[in-house]
């Protein structure tokens, strides 16, 4: 499994790169598009959402308020969507200290959930395009929210299994422990830091870069749980076989899709 997640990485790793720092937002934009709807078909499976009619149609309304809000872009609107998307993963820490919230398996709990992964991946989007779209540099800052995010799940891995012993949630994600977050936030803090000098962030915006760093960080871990909370609910190991090794969209992006939203508002905030 080890072997085949490597493979995997080694050959996604390159595309990306090459897509975030070499194409214009203006086609960007929408080849993240179609990276996120697939990610919306996966969660609407997760959800529930069984007829795939039903489905399709599910991925059309995502769509079309990505073509919304993309029609918007440029004011204070796309400000609101990224306070909006903040707000939610603000709000997921109590569905999350509520396991058994919604986990039956009825038609209004589904809708509920899809509704939900369509508020994730619309205002993540937004959030993805801002970055990139925010000025000459707005291809890096949009590989440093993602690296602090990768950086962090590396520090996690390490840091959680030489000192990991108390469980941050057992019931949603038994691997995880407390020890993993600290390793994690103090991975994204410093690549945070870091990244923020190799911009040009030099003055007292350095400190907020890495308050910024631990938040994306914070945001990361509940994205995460949040992803493994439905899969429980759902009864499934993985979003989807995809990836080989990695599962599917979602079980790579459950991190991002909580992240990106708040390193965008933070990056705003700073005046960056």
């Amino acid at each position: 499994m080890l072997k085949q997640r490597v493979v995997t990485a080694l050959i996604l790793l390159p595309i990306a790169l090459a897509v975030i720092l070499v194409v214009p937002t203006p086609w960007f934009a929408p080849v993240a598009a179609l990276v996120f709807l697939g990610g919306a078909w996966e969660w609407s499976a997760l959800a529930g959402v069984r007829s795939t009619a039903l489905r399709v149609v599910y991925l059309g309304a995502v769509a079309a308020l990505m073509v919304l809000c993309w029609v918007i872009r440029g004011n204070s609107g796309w400000a609101f969507i990224l306070g909006l998307g903040v707000a939610w993963w603000v709000a997921c820490c109590f569905w999350l200290r509520h396991f058994s919230f919604a986990a039956a398996p009825n038609t209004e709990n589904s809708w509920l959930k899809a509704a939900v992964g369509m508020l994730v991946v619309v205002t993540t989007w937004v959030a993805l395009a801002s970055i990139h779209g925010g000025g000459p540099n707005g291809h890096y800052w949009t590989l440093l929210s993602l690296v602090i995010v990768w950086v962090a799940d590396t520090g996690a891995y390490f840091s959680g299994r030489f000192f990991g012993k108390r469980k941050l949630a057992p019931t949603i994600s038994p691997g995880k422990t407390w020890a993993g977050v600290y390793g994690a936030l103090v991975a994204g803090a410093a690549v945070a830091v870091g990244g923020g000098w190799m911009l040009g962030v030099t003055d007292a915006r350095l400190g907020g870069m890495a308050v910024l760093g631990v938040l994306v960080v914070g945001a990361s871990v509940v994205g995460d749980l949040f992803e493994s909370l439905l899969k429980r609910h759902a009864q499934v190991k993985d979003s989807g076989t995809l990836f080989p090794g990695h599962g599917g969209l979602l079980d790579r992006m459950d991190s991002v899709f909580a992240a990106l939203p708040v390193f965008a508002a933070g990056k705003l905030l700073l005046g960056l």
